[in-house]
């Protein structure tokens, strides 16, 4: 396999805890080294790795052993930190989602092609085989044509569980921006790129309250919108709705469902890398669970980025810049469409990613005898 590809962490919040654990110890990438605006945050992650150094933002990008920074920084500093890494020479994976503005998103692609390194993003969860297998059993016609699709993501608010959540209400944050990217990069996987949006858009409390961690009890702004639905046309015609809230207690409305002219398809929770997928036959005797049949097994948050080192020629990265930047278009055509009044036709398109082949976790963990490195379509 070679010498194992070196990268650098900016940004060691809440999830960061998960990127770690399941790129500490993989035997095609090392983590060299750590950077927070905490320095006693940087140094504990620093001593819980086997080869890291904890150190300044400014020394990672620069450190000569780095080749890819792994960007886990707000979404207000995302850009930032892309944009200077990038400046740097080193390539970038970073967290969901890819900029708040699609300006940023497109100044980080350009500035990315123009200095020959690569940009992969958040949300790798639909490399799972959640997700895959859906797109498995729409490919292989289990559904006939399909027509159209829903998705549906409703909770009280992240003020509820995170100690910190602040970012969530401010611009940048808000549950589409947040939670959006899992569902719509799902369709997308699931039914291809989106030409066009229509949106609505609420915000009907003014603040939230903490209700967990060291500021329990404290009141938060809300300065974004809470509540956002929105019809997404897909360049194949079908047409998508889509819910995010953050207003709702919960719901039993499936997370995705795709309706095709012979069966109907419930899809798993993109927020995870497994889960149920349904199949509904037209005529037939109900749901039947389909088994897995495509998508990494097991998967865990920063297998998007394993998935970027091993692309090569044959195949791009999965969880690509550019699909993130389609997504990012989506998302704020959709804020923009619901504060106009008006439809909005998109300016970016995207090649749906290459499927994933059913792939052990042994496999993509790199515990077994073949990396998977260049796996291409059905």
């Amino acid at each position: 396999m070679g010498d194992p590809h070196r990268v650098g962490v900016v940004g060691l919040g809440v999830i960061s805890r998960a990127y770690l654990d399941t790129l500490a110890h993989h035997p095609e990438l090392r983590i060299v080294a750590v950077a927070d605006l905490d320095a006693d945050r940087s140094a504990a992650a620093a001593a819980a790795l086997p080869d890291a150094e904890a150190m300044s933002v400014a020394r990672l990008l620069d450190h000569p052993d780095v080749q890819t920074v792994l960007n886990l920084t707000i979404p207000a500093a995302h850009v930032e930190v892309s944009l200077a890494a990038i400046d740097a020479g080193r390539h970038v994976y970073v967290e969901k989602p890819l900029a708040v503005e699609l300006p940023q998103g497109r100044t980080v692609l350009d500035r990315a092609a123009s200095a020959g390194v690569r940009v992969g993003c958040a949300p790798d969860t639909v490399l799972g085989t959640g997700t895959q297998t859906a797109r498995a059993a729409i490919d292989d016609g289990l559904i006939g044509r399909p027509l159209a699709a829903s998705a549906v993501m409703v909770t009280p608010g992240h003020e509820r569980w995170h100690p910190h959540p602040d970012f969530y209400y401010a611009p940048g944050g808000g549950p589409l921006l947040d939670m959006g990217p899992y569902y719509l990069s799902a369709l997308i996987h699931l039914l291809g790129p989106v030409r066009a949006v229509t949106g609505a858009a609420s915000r009907l409390r003014p603040e939230r309250v903490i209700g967990n961690g060291p500021r329990l009890g404290q009141r938060v702004p809300v300065l974004v919108d809470t509540h956002v639905s929105g019809v997404l046309e897909h360049d194949s015609g079908v047409l998508s709705t889509i819910t995010t809230s953050f207003e709702g207690v919960t719901t039993t409305a499936a997370p995705i469902e795709v309706h095709g002219e012979t069966g109907t398809l419930a899809v798993p929770d993109p927020n995870y890398f497994d889960g149920e997928v349904r199949l509904c036959p037209l005529g037939g005797d109900g749901w039947q669970a389909l088994a897995p049949s495509a998508g990494y097994q097991a998967g865990a948050r920063g297998l998007g980025l394993i998935d970027a080192v091993r692309a090569d020629a044959t195949r791009a990265p999965r969880a690509g810049g550019d699909l993130a930047l389609h997504v990012l278009d989506t998302m704020t055509g959709l804020l923009r469409s619901a504060a106009e009044g008006r439809r909005i036709a998109l300016g970016t398109t995207v090649r749906r990613p290459h499927p994933v082949p059913l792939t052990s976790a042994e496999d993509w963990q790199g515990r077994a005898g073949t990396t998977g490195r260049g796996a291409g379509s059905r």
